[in-house]
């Protein structure tokens, strides 16, 4: 049975900044729209936490019966490693969906934003699908696609929506920033399983591309947040959304290690790291976007 610790594990903690970042970026232009509601913020943080808890443990329950997940370099997995039965890893995904689709009903409840309902269940359904089912997208190269839409655009502007009841230009610049930087979390996955998914027949889009072409795909990743940020200050004639750079040289040693070739166990701070990135760069972003 596994223990407490193993679960928080299994749960990736490293991944969270991927689900508290949009919200920082899209609270801090619901504000500079002139809107300020601390609970949808909350509300809108819990769900997004969820999700990626969620994903988490369906990521690990589908790979794990898959056997994709029987011979990693990576963090600890509960089904692969057998320390949790497969059921109870699917019972805590369902669970943590679960969360996510309460606290969101009680946010759109508040917002009046009714049609978010669809939006919700589609983020369900695809956090399910990215290794569930029977064909799952992540096993062909989309896993990048669902990280952008729904830990990028949807969680952003979804944010905002709910508190503002508007989103504009800039908020939109900023959304693109965000889920670039949480492409990046899961390239630097990819780039580290690339050798174990190859041999399982997991197709991601690191697998697909090769090494030396996911790497540049790494570094342009940081290139279009550091971009977002400049269209986020033009489009809003402002100085203050150019607070976001200020998070540029916590892409340092990410981008050092990633150009640089490391590989297996050397890409494990590299996931850490890019995490601290996309969280300093949604607060600051997030707070230029305030003012």
């Amino acid at each position: 049975m596994a223990t407490r610790a193993q679960w928080i594990s299994g749960a990736r903690p490293r991944t969270f900044p991927a689900a508290v970042a949009p919200v920082l970026v899209g609270t801090g232009a619901a504000v500079g729209l002139g809107a300020v509601r601390p609970g949808r913020a909350l509300a809108a943080l819990v769900v997004a936490l969820a999700l990626q808890i969620g994903v988490n443990y369906a990521n690990d329950y589908s790979d794990g019966i898959r056997g994709t997940d029987d011979d990693r370099v990576g963090p600890f997995r509960l089904t692969g490693s057998r320390a949790a039965a497969p059921h109870a890893v699917r019972r805590a995904a369902f669970a943590a969906f679960g969360a996510a689709a309460v606290t969101g009903l009680a946010l759109v409840a508040a917002s009046g934003t009714w049609w978010l309902v669809a939006v919700g269940a589609a983020s369900i359904l695809a956090a399910w699908y990215y290794t569930g089912g029977s064909r799952p997208y992540g096993y062909s190269g989309l896993g990048e696609v669902f990280v952008f839409v729904f830990f990028g655009l949807v969680a952003v502007l979804g944010t905002t929506y709910t508190q503002a009841l508007a989103v504009d230009l800039p908020t939109l610049a900023g959304a693109v920033g965000t889920g670039a930087l949480a492409c990046a979390i899961l390239v630097a996955n990819n780039l580290r399983d690339a050798p174990t998914d190859e041999v399982a027949g997991k197709r991601t889009l690191a697998v697909r591309l090769g090494r030396h072409r996911t790497r540049l795909f790494y570094a342009g990743l940081i290139l279009v947040s550091a971009g977002a940020v400049v269209a986020a200050a033009v489009s809003r004639r402002s100085w203050s959304p150019l607070l976001g750079l200020v998070a540029l040289p916590a892409a340092v040693p990410p981008l050092r290690a990633v150009l640089g070739g490391a590989e297996g166990l050397r890409l494990l701070p590299v996931l850490k790291d890019t995490g601290r990135l996309e969280l300093l760069f949604a607060l600051a972003l997030g707070l230029g976007l305030a003012l």
